[in-house]
């Protein structure tokens, strides 16, 4: 397919079509970590703001900003688009802050500079016959209680503050202005993982968001995150037109330290099925092929009642113990979603050794650099999201006996004491002690050690993960065999 030769997607009752009515599969991967960098992807504790703020303290802020702008460049280039298609993806999520479009101190005021990024890469994907869906991953006031949408703090104030709303609609405004003739843009993500504790902002803010976009651009599909992180769909009434619903699909063996697949997990999420008590909550469970299935059925409750398309927005493993064990929990997920007739969006693309198909090498410059800054936070268990917190049990369970003891019914959102008191103590109070020596491991850089190292994240300077690179190279394969097929018998 051409970058001169695209239509616009449509949603036909449970199916994705193109203009002429064919159905189609978006199997994609998410540029995490990009335009919205993630601590486990890039190796900084903490949160962005925090890591520029320390790499400001050290290098000044012209070098700081360059040092953010050669990793820009390196990360995501036409060769990595031309890579991705080989691989036979179809979809690139585009994850962005809102601050590339606004500043804080001049709100409402939309920088036409920020969308070169943006516009570059969709170009690059367009090129290489790949759609792209942007994601709007962090907005003013945090939309919820984690590092990955820029949040140095444990709540969302997004819900609380119609300021706050007020500027991510009229981010949206500008955006579907300018991308509303680009069919290769295939749609809009006008919130990643919403979380409003109370239940009762999420809703009416949806439906004045997707009324705005709509009075601006009625050809992209909108793809949309439900709340808790994209668990619950309960509070959505009818389906939305030309749109598509997007569980994120986590089990939990894909996220708790120690976990085997299968074999028995202690589960810290214990609203790990859709959000709500559709069985009662256990803390042990058995999770296997079987677990996995049921999991999954109970995130896409609303799309099969609704009768609308499936599209896994997230979804990746982290924590069993053996490669094979991760690859086996990954393949029993993508036979799910084939089952059940679900896109996916892998995440992520490029990372520093901890989830995704490309790493960087263990002897590149930036590697190099920050690996005491890794072997720290692997001490520390600093990152959510691949840190050991049973390494620093010692640390969590005396403060976990006290306030069970104490405290029997408190039960914070968004998934209990046990996740808030290692949210506090680990992802918030160890990472900002660590962030000064974050900063630290740059001093005495110039532009050109800045620019080699950022050169680390270049695709022909990173290595596949060859196992999980041909795990999902062969799912594409087969979704396209299943679709071929399937055109045959209609025909």
């Amino acid at each position: 397919m051409s970058a001169n030769k695209a239509s616009f997607l449509r949603v036909s009752g449970s199916q994705i079509t193109d203009s002429e009515g064919a159905p189609i599969t978006l199997c994609g991967i998410g540029l995490a970590g990009w335009l919205n960098m993630e601590n486990w992807i890039t190796g900084f504790p903490g949160y962005e703001e925090g890591m520029r703020e320390s790499v400001g303290h050290v290098l000044g802020p012209e070098l700081r900003d360059f040092f953010v702008e050669r990793f820009l460049e390196h990360f995501f280039t036409g060769e990595d688009a031309a890579y991705l298609a080989s691989l036979g993806f179809n979809m690139v999520r585009l994850p962005f802050s809102y601050k590339y479009l606004e500043d804080d101190d001049a709100p409402f005021d939309i920088k036409e500079t920020g969308f070169r990024y943006l516009d570059r890469a969709i170009q690059q994907c367009a090129e290489n016959g790949i759609r792209t869906v942007l994601d709007l991953h962090t907005v003013p006031g945090w939309q919820h209680q984690d590092w990955h949408c820029d949040n140095p703090t444990h709540t969302s104030q997004f819900w609380r503050h119609r300021t706050f709303q007020d500027r991510v609609v009229n981010l949206w405004q500008a955006i579907a202005a300018r991308y509303r003739d680009n069919p290769w843009v295939a749609g809009y993500n006008p919130i990643n993982e919403p979380a409003d504790a109370s239940g009762q902002q999420v809703g009416p803010y949806y439906e004045r968001l997707v009324a705005t976009i709509r009075q601006i651009d009625q050809n992209h599909i909108l793809f949309i995150d439900g709340n808790r992180y994209s668990l619950d769909f309960h509070f959505l009434g009818d389906p939305w037109l030309n749109t598509v619903y997007c569980p994120h699909d986590y089990p939990a063996p894909s996220y708790t330290p120690g976990s085997h697949y299968p074999g028995h997990q202690r589960m810290l999420h214990l609203r790990d099925v859709a959000g709500i008590e559709q069985r009662p909550p256990v803390w042990d469970v058995y999770w296997d092929k079987d677990e996995v299935e049921q999991s999954f059925l109970g995130r896409i409750t609303y799309m099969r009642e609704t009768g609308t398309p499936i599209l896994v927005g997230e979804f990746n493993a982290v924590f069993p113990d053996s490669e094979q064990q991760r690859l086996n929990l990954l393949a029993d997920q993508l036979d799910n979603f084939r089952k059940y007739q679900a896109g996916w969006t892998y995440w992520s693309y490029k990372d520093v050794g901890v989830a995704a198909p490309l790493t960087l090498a263990p002897d590149s410059p930036y590697m190099q650099r920050i690996r005491p800054m890794l072997d720290k936070k692997a001490r520390m268990a600093a990152d959510w999201w691949g840190g050991r917190r049973d390494r620093v049990s010692h640390v969590l369970q005396p403060v976990y006996r006290v306030l069970a003891e104490e405290c029997p019914d408190w039960d914070p959102y968004p998934w209990g004491y046990e996740f808030t008191v290692s949210r506090l103590m680990l992802s918030i109070l160890f990472s900002e002690a660590l962030l000064p020596q974050f900063g630290e491991l740059f001093r005495g850089m110039d532009e050109e050690s800045i620019d080699d190292m950022m050169r680390s994240f270049r695709l022909e300077n990173c290595r596949p993960q060859q196992p999980l690179v041909d795990l999902l190279r062969q799912d594409i394969a087969r979704r396209r065999q299943d679709t071929a097929a399937a055109a045959v018998l209609a025909d």
